[in-house]
């Protein structure tokens, strides 16, 4: 009996600090990429004058370089909180649950990789002597197109992201330890993704409607989630009851 208390103590510690952690990172995620499109790429991008906004960038490569590393910091937490989701909806369905976490493998190397769009500019822009064969206005010019190329390639990462809390919203519906508002509010920042992308990709002119209106049911639905993992956590009675069911 002091063995099954001793057990179920150490799974409800473990449980509860496994949720409190993901609720961290998620929360970290949100404030990095908030913050590297607002307050460094949002004040130096020009859109549309690759004069200007290169530069804004010469003048704030600081700003600029922070911007960088505060995304990779994003995709860093975002290794661990996926294990962290996988952990908590296992006992769900591992398959479905094993599902999303690829899918957020895949947008989590095709965001980091995507940073290089970033950094290009700051090699067009250095003045070193081999760039001495393009003009000015070329190498503004190609800078501005790899920024604009980090925008596609951020779209492309969140179709996959989209799928991943589509599928981790169904998980928390199905859980029973985790409120459904959550796992419905999920599915439908997935779908807001999803089609923003795809109409980023389609129909720019459409997708300039959408933008950036469409982003905030992700907002609401991530930020309320992760908080609620911060202070709440799982329901572990019906965790406990899960885990029995699947293991029984």
């Amino acid at each position: 009996m002091n063995g099954l208390l001793s057990m179920n103590y150490q799974t409800t510690f473990s449980v509860k600090k496994i949720a409190r952690m993901g609720g961290i990172f998620y929360l970290v995620i949100i404030i990095a990429g908030f913050a590297g499109e607002m307050f460094a790429r949002g004040p130096l991008v020009v859109s549309g004058d690759a004069a200007a906004t290169a530069n804004n960038i010469m003048s704030n490569q600081s700003l600029w370089r922070l911007g960088i590393a505060g995304d990779l910091i994003m995709h860093v937490c975002d290794v661990p909180l996926m294990i962290i989701f996988y952990l908590l909806l296992k006992p769900v369905n591992k398959h479905l649950a094993l599902t999303a976490l690829v899918f957020n493998v895949v947008q989590t190397a095709v965001l980091a990789a995507n940073k290089m769009n970033l950094l290009a500019p700051l090699f067009a822009l250095s003045g070193a002597d081999y760039l001495k064969a393009f003009t000015p206005g070329q190498l503004q010019a190609m800078s501005y197109v790899s920024i604009r190329s980090h925008g596609y390639g951020f779209g492309i990462g969140l179709i996959f992201f989209g799928f991943t809390i589509i599928i981790l919203g169904y998980l928390v519906i199905r859980s029973g330890y985790i409120p459904k508002v959550f796992g419905i509010l999920m599915q439908v920042a997935g779908a807001c993704y999803i089609v923003n992308s795809f109409a980023l990709i389609v129909s720019p002119g459409f997708s300039d409607k959408l933008f950036p209106w469409i982003l905030f049911p992700p907002l609401i639905a991530e930020l309320s989630l992760c908080l609620f993992l911060i202070f709440k956590g799982v329901n572990l009675a019906k965790w406990q009851e899960r885990i029995i069911s699947v293991t029984g």
